[in-house]
């Protein structure tokens, strides 16, 4: 069982990024924040890369992670839009290589399928739950900054289950 671990999540997002700090205490996930960065008012898109290396830089040195978990893009119909996620997703993945951290993926629906155990829940459904396992109070500005905790909530999941599970 993985123990004495911080677990950053990100939602990545070129306008919006979720961030989420798990820690694991004798074996157990406890939410330590969560939160929101809007990137909207940079109007250049690399200006806007730049600037999410240098937040998730930031939030590594504030909360000292030993592990990022970030969740993949998902598959849409506007392929500049694909690009640019994945470019923000790029950014913070690279940033946290840079500072020796292990990187992990998951792809939205496994993420949703830990948290609900369905698939196909709703950002609402998945929001409502990681408050309920983590005892979250907190009220999050967007959805994104829930999806990112859940993310890190999925990446605790798959540290401590050795059966691998395939969605």
């Amino acid at each position: 069982m993985a123990d004495n671990k911080i677990i950053l999540g990100i939602d990545p997002g070129t306008q919006i990024m979720g961030f989420g700090v798990i820690e694991l205490k004798s074996g157990k996930p406890y939410y330590v924040t969560m939160g929101s960065k809007d990137f909207r008012k940079i109007a250049d898109h690399y200006e806007r890369i730049g600037e999410i290396f240098h937040f998730v830089e930031q939030l590594i040195s504030q909360y000292k992670p030993t592990d990022l978990a970030i969740e993949a893009p998902f598959y849409g119909k506007n392929v500049q839009s694909m690009l640019k996620l994945g470019r923000a997703q790029g950014a913070a993945i690279a940033c946290a290589l840079s500072k020796g951290l292990p990187v992990a993926e998951y792809a939205p629906r496994k993420i949703k399928q830990s948290i609900t155990g369905k698939g196909a829940a709703s950002k609402e459904q998945v929001a409502m739950i990681i408050k309920n396992i983590l005892k979250i109070e907190d009220k999050a500005e967007h959805l994104d900054a829930t999806d990112a905790i859940s993310v890190a909530l999925c990446h605790y999941y798959q540290i401590n289950d050795p059966i691998p599970k395939q969605i």
